[in-house]
């Protein structure tokens, strides 16, 4: 039986669990495996979400921006939803593979915006929008206060952030 070190890739380095960022937006692979699944096989609403925080999670990571760091920092803060807007489009499917896109449109003042769609990736056919959201989460404090997005983060997100246009979604 082989160690998990002898599958690396040419190289030795890990395959990028985290998606990947072509220009303003991030994708991220998702398979639905039973577990994302009702008892009729489609995926429950509220697995959206959690594939939706992924997307942002790695989005934040692969931008060198870590919720660990955050909150361990001088100056501890964290995000916090505190609304979201969305779209149910069509069901997904236990086996199904998605991508999450996401794309921020805001990184300022208190707040952190967020356009996410998660896409069904057909074999042969043209991906189908499943799922969107528009997601607004705030900067808060340790004690639940509201507080200025660090300056890091601004500017770490400052490449990525843009409002989106028409019809181009996430």
């Amino acid at each position: 039986m082989s160690t998990p070190s002898d599958n690396m890739p040419p190289g030795g380095t890990w395959p990028d669990l985290a998606g990947r960022i072509e220009g303003q937006v991030h994708k991220l692979p998702i398979r639905v495996y039973y577990e994302d699944t009702d008892f009729s096989g489609i995926v429950y609403h509220a697995n959206y979400l959690r594939f939706a925080e992924r997307g942002r999670s790695d989005f934040l990571r692969l931008a060198g921006v870590h919720h660990t760091s955050l909150f361990e920092g001088e100056d501890p803060v964290a995000f916090a939803i505190r609304r979201m807007e969305m779209d149910f489009l069509k069901p997904a499917r236990i086996d199904d593979r998605l991508e999450v896109h996401t794309r921020y449109v805001r990184a300022s003042g208190a707040r952190i915006d967020a356009r996410q769609v998660i896409w069904q990736l057909a074999g042969t056919g043209a991906p189908q929008a499943l799922w969107q959201a528009d997601v607004f989460a705030a900067v808060l404090d340790t004690r639940g206060r509201p507080r200025r997005l660090p300056v890091y983060v601004r500017d770490a997100l400052a490449p990525f952030v843009s409002v989106p246009g028409a019809g181009e979604g996430a």
